[in-house]
């Protein structure tokens, strides 16, 4: 089947280390065809208007790499005329209609009634940017957000804030006005089915795509996108009121994202809780954790000859490398010999001065390492004895799966994903407790039986949980019951001489069907040479495919030209296909990880 896959932020281009989740999903699902739809930061090399780049990391099930259709989000808008005046009025009353949801809050219903009519004005005339950035659109915020009932408990706006806001929202909105939409060769309305990868303003082009053809989309969260704007705008350069605004129509776009998709995949049960929160179906909901290529890496070698707790992630207040140093001062005054490595970067401006300091104070500064970046994540686990984590937030599996793969025992914070996953396998502590931290720690360095024991245990489970071939067997199960479920282009009626109707997938079902007692052509041209012709390229012999291997011999029927009736029996093929283990560095950098 045809699948577009839409990211934000994420450039397909280069190599970036390990490979990215995108490439090994294209990668292990190499009987579908994929087209990578990328909403970009800024201007690329695939250019501002949509057009096919001539490559991406994945190739297709014919050794062709997926096409790249790209649009930038910010920066320069595209060029074109602001509408006439008939037209103007309409894209007014469907602006109002939309900034009224996110100022109204007894008109919150109206956002998507008004955002599929911006995105049919925009297909018809492609002047939406025109208009959101002209007095006119302005004039329209300006007047609902001072109008008598609207939301401003962030404070009253200014000018100022309403031009800043009208030329934001006019960013978030430009992928309504993309050129993808049509059932032409390259056109979402052409896909079977929509895979929004990480939320937000890329999920716009599926909601258009699902609203005009009736595309139906899966939307696949490792963090939550609105989660990370609520974090990110506490200290985004506007004043309040916009902060409030846009933080308003990004909430807006997610309930209505998880309202029309048809299946959510978050990458853990700790986001599905979130995803309940702002309105998710749970019956249309299914967990797939994030899969990693480190899960066939080797674990750690030796453990270091003194007892060396290595704590590992970004330099920050969330982090908490505080209290690994508070509880790492209480190790040390009962191991004299213990030492304490942190590796990571420095993500706050003076956060590693100050973390130096800290340990002066507490007088373990001679056994504190401050290491820096390390050149992979193994490096980093294998430097210690134990692993620990003091994070205050823990939103994300993937540093705590990896430590785990590395064979050492960890020790982490009962926050966020952390008993989901580590389980049974480590020890949790509250947070901002050294005294529990340093006891979990001193009892795991005087027990090397139980460190051995449990590291043993997370290796397994990490590995269980977050190797590759279940996520992408999990999407292929996702992929063909969505479709069987979904009528093939609802939306598409070709009359009588309007050329042939498309076909409903990629590659027809005798394609991955054969006669599997005869491999070779008759020299008659019996019914063997029919059975092959069933293949593409007339070449004969057993094709192999992705699905559940089979050993029925009688897997359909099938009719020859002279009219006799042919045995069928289904191919078979490995799971997750020709490239789900092909990973340039099962390693990993710690910056992949994090």
């Amino acid at each position: 089947m045809r699948v577009a896959l839409l990211t934000e932020g994420v450039r397909p281009h280069a190599s970036r280390g390990a490979g990215g989740w995108c490439d090994r999903l294209v990668d292990g699902l190499r009987e579908h065809d994929f087209a990578w739809y990328v909403l970009a930061g800024t201007d690329g090399t695939a250019g501002t208007d949509g057009t096919a780049g001539a490559s991406a990391p994945g190739a297709g099930p014919d050794g062709a790499r997926p096409g790249i259709h790209e649009l930038t989000l910010r920066g320069r808008r595209p060029a074109g005329r602001a509408p006439g005046a008939l037209r103007g009025r309409q894209y007014a009353a469907a602006y109002d209609r939309l900034v009224r949801a996110l100022l109204r809050p007894g008109e919150r219903a109206e956002f998507g009634p008004g955002l599929y009519r911006l995105a049919e004005l925009a297909r018809a005339d492609g002047a939406l940017s025109a208009f959101l950035v002209s007095d006119r659109a302005r004039r329209v915020l300006e007047r609902v957000w001072r109008s008598p009932g609207a939301d401003t408990s962030a404070g009253l706006p200014l000018v100022c804030d309403v031009l800043v806001a009208a030329d934001l929202l006019e960013q978030c909105l430009r992928p309504l006005s993309a050129p993808w939409y049509g059932t032409e060769p390259g056109g979402l309305g052409a896909a079977d089915l929509c895979h929004v990868v990480g939320g937000g303003p890329a999920a716009l082009p599926a909601l258009v795509a699902k609203q005009l053809h009736g595309v139906p989309f899966v939307v696949t969260e490792h963090g939550l996108h609105l989660r990370e704007q609520y974090l990110g705008y506490r200290e985004a350069p506007y004043r309040w009121p916009v902060r409030a605004l846009l933080l308003a129509f990004f909430r807006a776009l997610t309930e209505e994202t998880y309202r029309q998709a048809a299946i959510l995949t978050p990458g853990s049960a700790h986001d599905e809780q979130w995803q309940r929160r702002c309105g998710a179906d749970p019956v249309r909901t299914r967990v797939v954790y994030e899969g990693t290529p480190a899960v066939e890496r080797p674990a750690a070698g030796p453990e270091p000859a003194a007892p060396t707790l290595v704590w590992a992630g970004a330099l920050e207040p969330g982090r908490d490398p505080e209290l690994a140093l508070h509880a790492f001062a209480r190790v040390r005054a009962e191991l004299p010999d213990a030492r304490l490595v942190v590796h990571g970067e420095e993500a706050v401006p003076g956060y590693l001065a100050h973390c130096a300091a800290v340990a002066e104070r507490l007088g373990v500064a001679g056994a504190v390492e401050f290491a820096g970046r390390p050149r992979s994540a193994a490096d980093a686990w294998a430097d210690g004895t134990v692993v620990v984590f003091s994070a205050l937030s823990q939103r994300r599996p993937r540093l705590l799966a990896d430590a785990m793969l590395s064979g050492r025992a960890v020790v982490a914070t009962d926050v966020g994903v952390a008993r989901e996953v580590v389980g049974p396998t480590g020890l949790l502590v509250p947070p901002r407790d050294p005294q529990a931290l340093a006891g979990a720690c001193l009892a795991l360095l005087r027990d090397a039986e139980r460190r051995a024991r449990l590291g043993l245990a997370g290796r397994l489970r990490a590995q269980e949980r977050f190797a590759v071939e279940p996520v992408i067997g999990a999407f292929r199960e996702i992929y063909l019951e969505l479709v069987s479920h979904w009528p093939a282009f609802p939306a598409v009626a070709p009359d009588a001489g309007a050329g042939p109707r498309p076909r409903p997938f990629a590659r027809p079902a005798e394609y991955w069907i054969t006669d599997r007692r005869h491999t070779a052509p008759e020299p008659d041209g019996g019914p063997a040479h029919a059975a092959a012709g069933l293949l593409e390229d007339g070449a004969p012999g057993v094709r192999q495919s992705a699905g559940p291997v089979t050993d029925d011999a009688d897997g359909g029927e099938a009719v020859g030209p002279d009219g006799a009736v042919l045995p069928l029996a289904r191919g078979r093929g490995p799971v997750g296909g020709a490239g789900a283990g092909a990973v340039p560095d099962p390693a990993g950098t710690l910056a992949e990880a994090v």
